[in-house]
């Protein structure tokens, strides 16, 4: 946010130089979650918002997910040519589950030893939100970072009574971000793409090449 901008009425401004973080196991990455970054980007003025594909979500450990590397190329093809997206593999590169707490705590050192803002924006939507009081140190999460709560279509609002409740005294380290109000579900595209259906205007169209090229997500039970 450039001098003389102002932030949307009910948004805080956030400190010039910022950095919006947006974790996801992102399987596949899709429109939704790009809508959700730009909108936290350009309302709360951030410098740029790093994607962060997870390693080993703690929260998906039974289930069987589509190898990082495939994630992380896939975010790469989502935000080619957009220069205030990036994307990390700090979640993939470290062993065990992947917790935020220890994501913002490594990129925090990052930016401190590479002489930027230590000022982080934890972006997440207002379903994941809902558990946030079950995170690993969601107190020392706030700590680190403003949590920008995106909604999310299907699922009710996020509200900082929630916050008043379980984090009282820190209801400052917490955005509530009014749109975008997109419903997409990254397993129902899995789906879609299992069932040999079209992604197109659903996924960037790099990635849906890359789903068909690398045939991910297909039923091994249909004939090629």
């Amino acid at each position: 946010m450039t001098e003389g901008d102002e932030a949307p009425a009910g948004v805080r401004r956030i400190t010039f130089g910022a950095l919006g973080v947006l974790g996801g196991t992102f399987d596949p990455v899709h429109i939704a979650h790009l809508a959700v970054a730009e909108e936290a980007r350009e309302t709360l003025g951030l410098e740029r918002v790093l994607f962060v594909p997870a390693g080993i979500p703690p929260h998906k450990r039974t289930l069987a997910i589509t190898p990082g590397e495939d994630r992380l190329a896939m975010v790469r093809l989502a935000i080619e040519g957009n220069a205030a997206f990036g994307v990390s593999r700090v979640e993939l590169d470290r062993d065990g589950p992947s917790y935020t707490v220890d994501t913002l705590e490594a990129l925090r050192a990052d930016r401190l030893a590479a002489g930027g803002s230590a000022e982080l924006v934890l972006i997440v939507s207002a379903e994941a939100f809902a558990g946030f009081a079950t995170w690993r140190e969601p107190r020392r999460i706030l700590g680190l970072a403003t949590v920008a709560v995106a909604p999310r279509d299907g699922f009710p609002d996020a509200s900082l009574a929630v916050v008043t409740r379980d984090f009282p005294g820190l209801e400052d380290r917490v955005l509530l971000l009014d749109g975008p109000r997109l419903r997409l579900s990254a397993s129902d595209l899995r789906a879609r793409a299992a069932a040999g259906r079209s992604l197109r205007y659903l996924v960037p169209d790099a990635v849906a090449a890359h789903i068909v090229d690398h045939a991910l997500y297909r039923d091994p039970r249909r004939t090629p």
